[in-house]
């Protein structure tokens, strides 16, 4: 057996539905990893076709395309042997396979054998799953196949060392969400644990939709100890040194802070949402609040300040602060700057309804008409430069609905969506951290929509940490009032809070898609009913 065999991992970033750009991509990697000296290149979980590709995988051409393309990548591979992940239909089955190409053809194909049905998954709709080890030898070494799921039950594993397996390589599309780089470690020390197999790690990298791909693939020797770790939320080509049949050597990138990991996935899957649906800018509106302030910081990180247009559109409510903290902030970022005052509108609005508000009280019907005209002014300046509306609303208020729909719901991406309002804060604190460019005072004053004279937040809801708090035990870890009472919350917050999720739905039916980094976001992994009158008591 030759000693010093190196894998090479290609944390890359795929485009759902670009095969050519996606085979490109791998045999650019191929190449550089022959030239540093690797035997084998393994790239991520459908990293031909990108991942997720939904319901494309309910269509045969999809499937005849991705094997056309699987082969001419095949034919112009040579001098390193590459484990490519592509979807697979053959004899009226579909799966979700990885290839072994070896010498120009492709050697041998593993059909995934745990198929995720849970969360942001539903591959059981799309795949049939495999029961087949699939393990194969290079440099004098035998690998076994695996993908994602695979190692999160102990099966797979069993069967690739029954099969004469002496290390895993795994194939993964594990989108990102808090914590979640310490429950892979945990899921593959089971398995090292079980069967005595290393393994190597691969992860995809990138935004698609609403998931960020992290990266932050890693290899694992027998006793569970970390050999090496590549980058978080960066596309990059790692190396990993084996001896004796094990990994034995590799760069271990530091691990990144929650706010750190936070942030940078939403910068990326910024970037992503942008870049490849090719939207050329992004405008947001901005308040002089935190949460359109650390929007606009993350667009400008994520795109560039030339792709940014920041909008402020004041009314008689509009504190002079919220105005010069406008101004100030966009001049320190660069951005292109307007003020689109909204007075004369909104009166009009108000002078053609006066008829039929005869008589009635003022409520937040004349706030959220402020709200719309706001709204409808963003849409008209992204329908005429083409750029894309951000929204600025946190999961705080997407969960209360503490927001206007068609007015500053409106818009084609959600940065904010999944962000509770303590992690915000938390957020703004660690961008100014790196260089100050959000005012001190937008972080320091108690948040208000200014849609009415001396609002503020807290005069409609609950403090955000008890309002957080509750959100999280109730939508995240699903725990019932009493649950939640039991957490020492006052029962009276609690089922104001849960009554507020319930009933606004509807609204969140109708948001912006938005990016995930929790466990459990306002999207497709949150699917009650908008007409229920269940109440989770118990």
């Amino acid at each position: 057996m030759r000693q010093g065999t190196k894998i090479a991992i290609a944390q890359i970033n795929c485009a759902v539905g670009d095969l050519k750009g996606n085979a490109a991509k791998i045999l650019e990697m191929a190449e550089r990893a022959r030239q540093g000296g690797a035997s084998l290149l393994l790239t991520p979980e459908l990293s031909l076709c990108g991942y997720p590709p939904e319901d494309l995988l309910l269509r045969s051409g999809f499937y005849r395309a991705s094997l056309e393309a699987l082969t001419e990548l095949a034919g112009k591979l040579a001098g390193i042997a590459v484990v490519v992940g592509h979807p697979l239909e053959e004899d009226g089955k579909r799966y979700n396979a990885a290839s072994l190409i070896r010498d120009g053809r492709i050697e041998a194909t593993y059909r995934k054998r745990e198929l995720p049905n849970y969360a942001v998954f539903d591959e059981e709709r799309y795949f049939e799953a495999g029961d087949e080890a699939v393990v194969f030898e290079l440099d004098g070494i035998r690998f076994g196949l695996a993908i994602c799921e695979d190692i999160w039950k102990p099966a797979a594993g069993r069967h690739a060392k029954d099969a004469g397996a002496q290390a895993l390589l795994v194939l993964n599309a594990s989108p990102f969400h808090l914590e979640k780089q310490q429950t892979r470690y945990a899921v593959a020390r089971a398995r090292t644990e079980e069967t005595g197999l290393s393994l190597v790690y691969a992860n995809m990298v990138g935004g698609q939709d609403e998931l960020v791909f992290d990266g932050a693939s890693f290899s694992m020797d027998r006793k569970g100890g970390i050999v090496s770790r590549m980058p978080a939320f960066q596309e990059s080509l790692g190396f990993v040194l084996f001896e004796n049949g094990a990994p034995a050597g590799g760069e271990v990138v530091p691990e990144q802070s929650l706010e750190e990991s936070v942030y940078k996935a939403l910068c990326l899957g910024v970037s992503d949402y942008v870049g490849k649906n090719r939207f050329p800018g992004v405008l947001l509106g901005l308040s002089g609040g935190i949460d359109s302030a650390l929007t606009l910081a993350i667009a400008v990180d994520a795109l560039g300040a030339d792709k940014v247009h920041a909008v402020m559109m004041p009314s008689t409510y509009t504190a002079q602060m919220s105005l010069d903290d406008s101004r100030l902030m966009a001049k320190t970022l660069g951005v292109r700057y307007s003020e689109l005052p909204i007075q004369d509108i909104y009166s009009l609005f108000l002078d053609t309804l006066a008829g039929e508000f005869a008589g009635l009280p003022q409520n937040t019907a004349e706030e959220n008409i402020q709200a719309r005209v706001r709204g409808t002014l963003l849409m008209a300046l992204s329908n005429k430069s083409g750029a894309i509306v951000l929204t600025t609303g946190n999961k705080s208020e997407m969960a209360v609905g503490y927001s206007t729909l068609y007015g500053d719901m409106a818009g084609g991406f959600a940065v904010l969506k999944d962000i509770k309002k303590t992690l915000v804060y938390r957020l703004a604190h660690y961008r100014n951290g790196i260089e100050r460019v959000i005012p001190e005072r937008v972080i320091a004053r108690p948040p208000s929509a200014e849609l009415r004279e001396g609002q503020c937040d807290q005069d409609s809801l609950p403090p955000y940490e008890v309002l957080d708090a509750v959100m999280e035990a109730y939508m995240e870890r699903d725990l019932s009032l009493q649950d939640i009472a039991r957490l020492g919350i006052d029962p009276a917050d609690a089922r104001r809070v849960v009554h507020l999720i319930k009933v606004n739905e509807y609204k969140r039916r109708q948001s912006p898609v938005g990016i995930r980094i929790t466990q459990r976001g306002f999207g497709r992994d949150w699917r009650y009913p908008i007409t229920s009158t269940f109440l989770d008591e118990y």
